[in-house]
């Protein structure tokens, strides 16, 4: 199935509408399809291949960049600017990549072919390349590269459909509009930030592009522009809290959070300082949100991710009550692993491995993961239940509980710990004043750092590995 070439047809629409905005400058979406013409010439005389490496931050070139590839038959491999050079080099070529598009503030001594930095690509002399008129919702738009959290990050194949029906869910969900204003400070290579361009796009909204995120410059920016909504991860929100003297724009509806699960205190201190906040479920693998809690229910639905959008089904599997799920944004498989994938489908339900369950009204919660849940004498435990009634302590600024084999109950929760140091005893009492006898600890081991991914997820398999050498 085919459909019009966004970014032509909002310029044909209205040429004269900012499609992006900056510190510095501002781009009608006529602007942004000439200047994307542009790039599409100059990255053609460069590479014949379809896929086309971006190693860039959130700046004005890198979201072009992105327009150009994506109207000109090229696939976006997004690559994040965390990772070693080490692990770039294994996605580059996994991807076969002959060409990474680079950001010269990001460029390291170390990188060679097919890494090209921007600034050469400024001076090419090269014609402007027509942009496609139309796309082909099957076709694969950009690949990114999940964090790892198990050890083998895996390009996800997401179509210019797997985006479209993302936007569409989310506009029915949160009542958008080409009048709203998205503030994007998260990463235009995670999917928070992408899809946040890619609504623009299918809106034909307004998108602030923001460098990176600095809790007082986009504080100002809440309060003088006339932002109407902004994505965030809860630690976002939490030092945006600590910024809020003064009232936002009067045209600001809402905060969409999601990452990780909010803590009660964020939430009410949410909504004292008169904040909209919307929580939500998604991944990588269905292109954004699939799920949204409306901060009408925020309090009152503590702890739960809301309800399916619009054009998603959710279940749960009957023994494991892993979340399983359906929609037109999940994606269709994971470059070079398509075995990987399948096995996570059964009969057209994508199984997520979060186990969740459902409340009376039909509110969802998510549990845990399903590679994460230790089975301790029989009894399943989620490490994230322990984790949370430990995290209210003031001196444990991080913790993470994983299971410890163990030749009597199979294996036992042990938490490991980052703060301030205290007694095992006081730790295990503290413990047995909220959870259940075996949900406690057996031991509190002290770290000064956990391994984590470029995304900033812990590692647990290196932790639960970690008995393994004993």
């Amino acid at each position: 199935m085919q459909t019009q070439n966004w970014l032509l047809k909002q310029a044909s629409l209205k040429p004269n509408t900012p499609a992006v905005i900056t510190e510095k400058q501002s781009l009608t979406f006529a602007q942004l399809a000439k200047l994307a013409a542009k790039k599409a010439g100059q990255i053609a005389q460069l590479t014949q291949k379809r896929r086309v490496g971006l190693l860039g931050d959130n700046s004005l070139t890198t979201y072009v960049l992105a327009l150009a590839l994506l109207f000109s038959k090229k696939t976006i491999v997004w690559l994040n600017f965390r990772l070693s050079t080490t692990e770039l080099l294994a996605q580059v070529n996994d991807s076969q990549l002959d060409l990474c598009l680079v950001t010269d503030e990001l460029w390291r001594s170390e990188f060679t072919e097919p890494f090209f930095p921007y600034s050469k690509l400024e001076a090419s002399k090269a014609p402007a390349k027509e942009l496609m008129e139309t796309v082909e919702l099957e076709a694969i738009a950009s690949i990114m590269y999940t964090s790892g959290t198990t050890g083998q990050a895996k390009g996800v194949l997401q179509s210019f459909g797997n985006h479209f029906y993302s936007a569409v869910a989310s506009a029915l969900n949160l009542g958008l509009s080409a009048n709203d204003q998205w503030l994007c400070a998260v990463p235009l290579f995670h999917i928070s930030g992408f899809s946040i361009l890619m609504r623009g796009l299918i809106y034909g909204m307004t998108v602030r592009l923001v460098r990176r995120f600095e809790p007082r410059s986009v504080e100002t920016i809440l309060v003088s522009e006339p932002i109407t909504i902004i994505s965030a991860v809860p630690y976002m929100l939490q030092e945006l809290l600590k910024q809020h003297v003064t009232p936002y724009n009067p045209k600001f509806r809402l905060v969409l959070l999601g990452g990780s699960s909010a803590p009660k205190e964020l939430l009410l201190a949410s909504k004292k300082a008169q904040l909209n906040v919307v929580q939500c479920y998604g991944m990588t693998e269905t292109c954004s949100q699939v799920v949204a809690l409306s901060s009408e229910y925020a309090l009152a639905k503590l702890g739960s991710v809301g309800k399916p959008l619009f054009t998603t089904q959710v279940k749960l599997a009957p023994t494991t009550n892993e979340l399983l799920l359906k929609s037109p944004a999940l994606v269709s498989g994971y470059l070079n692993h398509p075995e990987l994938f399948a096995k996570k489908l059964e009969a057209g339900w994508y199984h997520t491995g979060d186990v969740a369950h459902f409340d009376q009204d039909g509110f969802l919660y998510i549990d845990g993961r399903l590679d994460e849940m230790l089975v301790s004498g029989g009894e399943n435990i989620f490490p994230q239940e322990i984790e949370q009634c430990y995290r209210k302590l003031p001196e444990i600024a991080e913790i993470i509980v994983v299971g410890r084999p163990d030749p009597i109950w199979g294996e036992v929760p042990v938490a490991f710990v980052r703060g301030q140091k205290l007694a095992q005893a006081a730790l295990r009492t503290y413990g047995e004043k909220y959870l259940t006898h075996y949900k406690i600890p057996k031991e509190f081991i002290w770290v000064k750092d956990f391994p984590k991914t470029a995304s900033g997820k812990v590692k647990r398999y290196l932790l639960r590995g970690s008995f393994l050498n004993e």
